[in-house]
C-alpha cells in the first residue's frame, strides 16, 4: 500500500470552490483501479483546512493517478485557491493489513 495524506490550506474566500473541485476529483479518483481509498476531510474548527487521505495499491498507482485528466484538471483548477502550498506526507500501512484496504 502507498498512503499519502495531503494537507491543504485554502484561501478563505475559495473554500466552496475548492470543495466543489476536490469532490469532483475524488468521485473520479475512486473509480481508478489502483485506488483503494480517497477521502476528503475538512477541519471541524477551520473550514479552510483539508486533508486528502489517499490510499493506493502500489506507488505506481499514485503516479498513474497524477496522469489522469481529472487529477490534472483539479491540480490546475485549485492552484490559485491555495493559501500556502499543499503538503503530501507518505505513510506506511500497519492496520488493517493490505488485504483489509482492498475490496
Amino acid at each position: 500500500m502507498h498512503i499519502v495524506h495531503v494537507f491543504v490550506h485554502v484561501k478563505a474566500d475559495r473554500v466552496s470552490d475548492f470543495i466543489q473541485a476536490t469532490l469532483n476529483n475524488a468521485r473520479n479518483s475512486v473509480k481508478e483501479p489502483g485506488i483503494a481509498r480517497f477521502d476528503v476531510i475538512q477541519d471541524a474548527k477551520d473550514e479552510a483546512r483539508f486533508v486528502l487521505c489517499e490510499v493506493y495499491k502500489t506507488p505506481d498507482d499514485a503516479l498513474k493517478h497524477k496522469e489522469t485528466d481529472h487529477y490534472k484538471t483539479w491540480r490546475d483548477e485549485v492552484a490559485d485557491m491555495m493559501a500556502e502550498p499543499r503538503n503530501g506526507v507518505p505513510y506506511k500501512n500497519l492496520f488493517p493489513d493490505d488485504g483489509g484496504w482492498i475490496s
